[in-house]
């Protein structure tokens, strides 16, 4: 994974004029920290935000940097601090021109994380995620998307969140993040929507307050229960395969073939750090794969 993406679960986004704060984030609960030159930032502090980014040191977690819409009045000073900041990648955001976003790979030489923000960028969505090899996530902006679709109910973005993980997994990209929750205060509406966003192919979220982190790790943490079933499922069809067989049946009766190892694999894969799953399961995984479907 590309520092952090598909494996951290928490975001956190802070304003790159608050140098106090950056580092207070560095050292704080969030699994990647994302240095805003963007919406946190006013036209006035954007050069002291571009200043905390070229004083940056490498950490012990991800540090990505949201710049500014490259077309705008900040994105060519950005992208000139940016080329050679000590930094993981860099999240782009009104992504809608693939051209524009190979260009800026090129000059940047980093990792690119696209925000799509418009009907324009979402009809685009998988010709941004393959635009090129430097692009390693692809996600919603949904305040923006939402205003630029003349939509009130956000109910009506669940396809375009549908569409943004198809288009993610079509191009091979990382599941994407789950957009920001801006009721800040609404943390039993943030740990639904969060649950409701890993059943749908998301993983991860980006957060904008330390009080959501606890919420978003706790609804992206693969628990004890689904690890050991991802277990069993590799143990089954590992045992299949002594037999000479190329699928099986798990301890309680499932039905275990090589077409749900992807699944079982990457629950393993994203096992908290502090909880991963024992050395061989990558090896069973890895000899299952390989594997055909009768």
């Amino acid at each position: 994974m590309t520092a952090g993406v598909g494996v951290a679960r928490s975001w956190l986004y802070v304003p790159g004029h608050r140098a106090d704060l950056v580092a207070k984030a560095r050292s704080g609960a969030a699994e990647a920290v994302v240095v805003d030159l963007e919406d946190a930032v006013a036209p006035g502090a954007k050069d002291a935000a571009r200043a905390t980014v070229a004083g940056l040191e490498p950490g012990d977690r991800p540090l990505w940097v949201r710049m500014n819409a490259l077309d705008g009045p900040w994105g060519e000073a950005d992208v000139a601090v940016l080329a050679d900041a000590p930094v993981d990648g860099v999240r782009v955001p009104k992504a809608d021109d693939p051209d524009a976003v190979a260009r800026l790979a090129d000059r940047l030489g980093h990792p690119l994380h696209l925000t799509v923000e418009s009907a324009l960028g979402l009809e685009r969505a998988f010709a941004l995620a393959r635009a090129h090899p430097l692009v390693a996530a692809i996600s919603l902006g949904e305040a923006d998307l939402a205003a630029d679709l003349r939509v009130a109910d956000r109910s009506a973005l669940e396809w375009a969140r549908q569409r943004i993980v198809v288009a993610a997994r079509a191009a091979g990209l990382p599941s994407p993040l789950a957009p920001v929750w801006t009721d800040i205060p609404d943390l039993a509406g943030l740990a639904a929507d969060c649950l409701t966003a890993r059943d749908r192919g998301f993983w991860g979220r980006s957060v904008i307050h330390p009080r959501q982190i606890p919420v978003v790790h706790e609804a992206f943490t693969v628990t004890a229960d689904e690890r050991d079933r991802a277990r069993a499922l590799l143990d089954a069809l590992d045992a299949a395969g002594t037999r000479g067989e190329s699928a099986g049946r798990d301890a309680a009766g499932r039905f275990v073939d090589p077409a749900v190892v992807a699944g079982a694999r990457a629950i393993l894969d994203r096992a908290h750090p502090d909880d991963r799953a024992h050395p061989d399961d990558r090896a069973l995984a890895d000899r299952a794969e390989t594997r055909e479907t009768p």
